[in-house]
């Protein structure tokens, strides 16, 4: 059972953890190398700020209305449920018996002003083995007696999976600890509520893998070691290329811990956090259950805690919008404001639920442009922030097929890279239904006391209802449109050093260059980092520029012989239109493309392409040598790799939004081992799938 607070540290004469007396492998593990040099506003776990708001504001489990309810219980009686009549579980980690911290991520330890990954109470905390907030010696099954602030929880939600209704799904075996408001840090400048400095930055740390929670359905509660790798690295790795996504804090071996998948594989704990876990299936469960007064209390809930008040939300776009137009609507409208003609009026509810749509529409843009692929899109899986969430068969492009899907359960392809922002868009209108009872009651009918208690009262009504809902539906798929290429253009755009978009781009540049890569078997990733170091001047002549085609190519092998010279004239084509639209954007009063600008320009390129992408052959020979060889040291090297995915190289720098350590010493990497990951990629390692298993 997990100690409070007061118990570990009472407990804990020792700043590190015992090593496991079982290993879950032949050879020995290496000892966890964590640096890291902590900012001086930076504390210790025990005394960051915490808060329980999400189960202060919304209602518990009634089996366990109470924290202290739930504390009586012996951990082994929490068991998997139906669940009705409420939006979580007070439920506490099952605890671990000899944790091991594998890694940390720096970069989190940063953003969350937390100091010292190596004390007990941090490597306790992370494992489960400490509840923030609670102290069993006061704790009664009467009352609320034994809080102190509050305590862990378990979420209650649905989900469309594969285009079908799941029923019941839920935190099967993530449990949330707390939430806590930050310092301002980095963190603000990737959030997208960034230019709002008026919404608190607040995260929800939950642990991944903690145990069985009512949630569980037919499973475990367990994570094993190899996906809580895939989604620690992945995870922060996201958020450096500026694509919202939950975040990773630790990485957790649990040695005692054997679980079954298609393998007995040692079990892991990722402690992650994230601006709110509530999920378009949060909405979707409530809905299929008619649960309206929850839905409402939801929908309050996401507005004004998570989203920080109705007025931060988008006003009415006009009827004719733009890309541009889209892409940063007013805000500032009151609660109670009906924006729109007559019939046509959108409320506060179809502004929440346009702010969900346009965040969503932004995330999937970013997906695109960097070639990244989910895997598992249900709705489950869909964040209402408009976060990357819960990675199962996730993947980065390797050679570019819009076809591929990472997931080798998805036989139909549902979840392809092409079929993302459809797919998403889809998720998003199962939302539209869940809140359209609230979207269309338009001004009079919102907020009117016997609508509120029992919904419509006429045959009439509920048909005036359901078509204003379904025009906010539609309008928002526009928005979504209109918003997802606004952003897609503007970050291809970006990728190809151009200053900004023009109309034609889209065509000539961007759709062109991914039917080369198709034609070619080209690298998505190798394509746009290769083509940052092509200057101007090697782009003079045509067979120049069909030449430079082979730049593209695998070591391995080029395209395939009856295609090779298509792709030749096809790349050069291309090149030729890319290098006009350099010279337009570049070009000098004088009519040239200086070197001082050509430079400028390829360092641009160099910051928005990525030098290292965590594919999926590089994630499987950390597992291994992590798993199997009992390697600890590697997993520091890719999270740093992670977090500056940009970087020319790694070792020997100090990187940009770092220091030295506290040896002061720069960051001490594998030079051999950096090439290797960020050249090339062989035939059997491209295009690899996986299972939803973890």
């Amino acid at each position: 059972m997990p100690a409070s607070t007061k118990e570990a540290t009472a407990a804990a004469p020792a700043a590190t953890c015992e090593k496991p007396t079982h290993q879950f492998s032949p050879s020995s593990p290496e000892a966890a190398r964590i640096s890291y040099n902590p900012p001086p506003s930076s504390k210790p776990i025990s005394q960051i700020p915490k808060s329980w708001n999400f189960t202060q504001k919304l209602p518990p489990d009634p089996l366990f209305p109470t924290p202290a309810s739930s504390h009586a219980t012996p951990r082994g009686n929490i068991m998997p449920r139906t669940v009705k009549g409420a939006l979580y579980t007070f439920v506490r980690p099952v605890g671990a018996k000899d944790p091991e911290l594998l890694a940390v991520s720096p970069a989190a330890l940063r953003d969350l002003g937390l100091s010292d990954p190596e004390s007990r109470e941090f490597r306790d905390t992370v494992a489960g083995n400490v509840l923030h907030g609670w102290d069993p010696n006061k704790a009664s099954p009467e009352g609320k007696e034994g809080v102190e602030e509050g305590y862990p929880w378990a979420q209650c939600y649905g989900g469309f999976q594969f285009g079908h209704w799941a029923g019941q799904l839920g935190d099967g075996r993530a449990i949330s600890l707390f939430e806590t408001t930050p310092p301002t840090t980095a963190a603000a400048t990737r959030d997208l509520d960034a230019n709002d400095k008026s919404v608190d930055l607040r995260y929800e740390i939950q642990l991944k893998g903690a145990g069985l929670t009512p949630y569980s359905r037919f499973a475990d509660g367990k994570a094993v070691l190899r996906s809580s790798i895939r989604e620690f690295v992945v995870s922060e790795y996201l958020h450096a290329l500026g694509i919202p996504s939950t975040r990773a804090l630790s990485l957790t071996l649990l040695p005692r811990e054997k679980v079954r998948r298609e393998r007995i594989e040692p079990g892991a704990i990722v402690c992650r956090f994230a601006q709110t876990w509530v999920r378009l299936g949060t909405f979707d469960l409530l809905r299929a259950r008619g649960e309206r007064g929850l839905t409402r209390k939801l929908a309050g809930y996401a507005a004004e805690d998570i989203f920080g008040g109705w007025d931060k939300l988008p006003s009415r776009l006009p009827d004719s919008i733009g890309e541009d137009g889209a892409l940063d609507p007013p805000r500032g409208v009151s609660e109670d404001v009906c924006e729109g003609p007559p019939g046509d009026e959108e409320n506060r509810f179809a502004r929440l639920y346009r702010e969900v749509v346009r965040r969503n529409a932004i995330t999937v843009a970013r997906w695109q442009a960097y070639g990244f692929m989910n895997g598992v899109l249900n709705t489950d899986n869909t964040s209402i922030y408009g976060l990357s969430i819960d990675f199962g068969p996730f993947a980065f492009m390797d050679a570019f097929d819009p076809s591929y899907t990472p997931n080798h359960d998805d036989h139909g392809l549902r979840y392809s890279f092409r079929n993302q922002p459809t797919i998403v868009w889809w998720n998003l209108v199962r939302l539209g239904e869940a809140l359209g009872e609230l979207m269309g009651a338009g001004p009079t009918k919102v907020d009117d006391t016997a609508f509120v208690e029992k919904g419509v009262g006429s045959e009439e009504e509920g048909e005036e209802l359901v078509k204003r809902a379904e025009k906010v539906i539609e309008r928002a798929g526009e928005e979504y449109k209109s918003v997802f290429m606004g952003e897609y253009k503007r970050l291809m755009a970006k990728r190809l050093g151009l200053k900004g978009y023009k109309e034609g781009d889209f065509e000539e540049l961007f759709s062109e260059a991914l039917d080369v890569l198709e034609l070619g078997g080209l690298d998505f990733h190798f394509f746009f980092r290769r083509l940052g170091e092509i200057r101007v001047s090697e782009l003079e002549g045509k067979k120049e520029r069909e030449n430079l085609a082979e730049r593209f190519y695998y070591k391995s092998g080029g395209p395939m012989p009856g295609v090779e010279k298509d792709v030749r004239k096809a790349m050069g084509e291309w090149l030729g239109k890319w290098r006009d639209r350099i010279v337009e954007d570049w070009v000098n009063d004088e009519g040239e493309v200086t070197e001082e600008r050509e430079t400028e320009r390829m360092q641009q390129m160099m910051q928005v392409n990525p030098n290292f992408v965590p594919r999926g052959w590089i994630l499987d020979e950390v597992i291994t040598r992590v798993e199997k060889e009992g390697e600890r040291d590697v997993l520091r090297r890719i999270v740093q790799m992670s977090l500056h995915p940009f970087a020319e190289s790694w070792d020997g720098k100090t990187l940009e939004g770092e220091e030295e350590d506290k040896q002061g010493m720069a960051y001490k990497g594998d030079r051999e081992e950096e090439v290797r990951w960020t050249s090339d990629v062989r035939a059997e390692e491209r295009a690899m799938q996986c299972s939803c298993s973890s």
